[in-house]
């Protein structure tokens, strides 16, 4: 059971960190085709993606903490 949600969290993670370099990608190509929509903004274009950068650290964390701590009982 303690390996599958091991398992879990590895595709999680990976899932998480995939879903942030599409998504900054993304915006940074967007940005580069429209950049007379952001100039509009009073945030800088990149706000958006530090954001979710500063979510996905933390989630990462979580993620982390629960594998040490699943690690420790399967010993």
């Amino acid at each position: 059971m303690l390996k599958k949600v091991n398992n879990f969290m590895n595709i999680l993670m990976g899932c998480s960190i995939g879903v942030f370099i599409g998504s900054a990608i993304f915006k940074y190509l967007d940005y580069k085709k429209y950049p007379d929509l952001y100039v509009v903004q009073s945030a800088p274009w990149y706000l958006s993606i530090q954001i979710n950068g500063i979510a996905l650290i933390c989630a990462l964390i979580i993620c982390v903490v629960i594998k040490v701590i699943i690690k420790k009982k399967q010993k």
